[in-house]
Protein backbone atom coordinates (compact mmCIF):
# COMPACT_ATOMS: atom_id res chain seq x y z
CA UNK A 1 0.00 0.00 0.00
CA UNK A 2 1.31 3.16 -1.16
CA UNK A 3 2.49 6.34 1.35
CA UNK A 4 -0.15 9.26 1.32
CA UNK A 5 1.75 12.20 0.25
CA UNK A 6 0.08 15.71 1.09
CA UNK A 7 0.83 19.29 0.83
CA UNK A 8 0.72 22.32 3.60
CA UNK A 9 2.30 25.35 4.60
CA UNK A 10 4.37 25.14 7.56
CA UNK A 11 2.21 26.94 10.55
CA UNK A 12 5.48 26.39 13.38
CA UNK A 13 8.88 25.55 13.55
CA UNK A 14 9.54 26.16 17.01
CA UNK A 15 10.16 22.62 17.93
CA UNK A 16 12.96 20.72 17.82
CA UNK A 17 13.48 18.45 14.52
CA UNK A 18 9.78 19.08 14.01
CA UNK A 19 6.89 21.26 12.41
CA UNK A 20 3.75 21.47 12.68
CA UNK A 21 2.28 21.91 8.57
CA UNK A 22 -1.47 23.27 7.74
CA UNK A 23 -2.72 21.25 5.09
CA UNK A 24 -6.06 22.18 3.22
CA UNK A 25 -8.78 20.86 1.42
CA UNK A 26 -12.04 21.94 -0.42
CA UNK A 27 -15.00 20.55 0.53
CA UNK A 28 -18.89 20.86 -0.84
CA UNK A 29 -21.38 21.46 2.05
CA UNK A 30 -23.36 19.12 1.84
CA UNK A 31 -27.14 20.78 1.78
CA UNK A 32 -26.16 24.46 0.49
CA UNK A 33 -23.25 22.97 -2.46
CA UNK A 34 -21.23 25.60 -1.42
CA UNK A 35 -17.76 24.82 -1.38
CA UNK A 36 -15.91 25.12 1.96
CA UNK A 37 -12.34 25.30 3.34
CA UNK A 38 -11.09 22.56 5.77
CA UNK A 39 -8.22 22.40 7.54
CA UNK A 40 -6.03 20.20 9.73
CA UNK A 41 -2.37 20.54 11.46
CA UNK A 42 -0.36 17.67 11.29
CA UNK A 43 3.11 17.14 12.70
CA UNK A 44 5.90 15.93 10.42
CA UNK A 45 9.40 14.94 11.10
CA UNK A 46 12.22 18.17 10.09
CA UNK A 47 15.75 16.04 11.02
CA UNK A 48 18.20 19.34 9.72
CA UNK A 49 15.35 21.96 11.09
CA UNK A 50 16.08 23.57 7.13
CA UNK A 51 11.96 24.01 7.08
CA UNK A 52 10.93 27.51 8.18
CA UNK A 53 7.36 28.99 8.90
CA UNK A 54 5.37 30.26 5.52
CA UNK A 55 7.15 27.86 3.61
CA UNK A 56 4.83 25.36 1.38
CA UNK A 57 6.36 21.41 1.92
CA UNK A 58 5.09 17.97 1.18
CA UNK A 59 4.52 15.83 3.79
CA UNK A 60 4.67 11.90 3.73
CA UNK A 61 3.28 9.37 6.06
CA UNK A 62 5.85 7.23 7.98
CA UNK A 63 5.79 5.15 11.26
CA UNK A 64 5.18 6.92 13.84
CA UNK A 65 8.16 9.02 15.38
CA UNK A 66 6.38 10.37 18.70
CA UNK A 67 3.21 10.24 20.34
CA UNK A 68 2.08 13.12 17.55
CA UNK A 69 4.62 12.57 14.61
CA UNK A 70 3.66 10.17 11.89
CA UNK A 71 4.80 11.92 8.67
CA UNK A 72 8.04 13.44 7.67
CA UNK A 73 8.61 16.10 5.26
CA UNK A 74 10.19 15.36 2.01
CA UNK A 75 10.96 18.41 -0.13
CA UNK A 76 9.82 21.71 -0.21
CA UNK A 77 7.58 23.45 -3.00
CA UNK A 78 7.58 26.60 -2.46
CA UNK A 79 9.07 29.81 -0.53
CA UNK A 80 6.83 32.31 -0.41
CA UNK A 81 6.63 33.52 3.17
CA UNK A 82 3.62 34.97 5.34
CA UNK A 83 2.94 38.91 5.04
CA UNK A 84 3.87 39.38 9.07
CA UNK A 85 7.54 37.33 7.87
CA UNK A 86 8.10 39.85 5.22
CA UNK A 87 7.54 42.67 7.49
Amino acid sequence: MPKRVLTGTVVSDKTDKTVVVRVERKVKHALYGKIIRRSKKYHAHDEGNVYKEGETVRIEETAPISKLKTWKVIERVDTHKSPEQAA
